[in-house]
């Protein structure tokens, strides 16, 4: 019963709509107007992935 606990802690759903809030504005820096904005989406992009990741897995866990 306790995984089932850790499972529904807020704090992790929390950190998930952190990354998708990241991963979002990676998606929307794209069409930016700006020297090296494609770069930089994709470097935003990469790191709200592999957060969100860790979250979910902090989840299964």
């Amino acid at each position: 019963m306790q995984s089932m606990e850790n499972a529904n802690n807020e704090s992790h759903y929390k950190f998930l709509i952190l990354t998708i809030a990241v991963g979002l504005l990676g998606c929307f820096l794209r069409f930016a107007d700006f020297p090296h904005a494609t770069l930089v989406s994709n470097i935003i992009l990469l790191f709200g992935s592999i957060i969100a990741l860790r979250a979910v897995f902090k989840i299964l866990d």
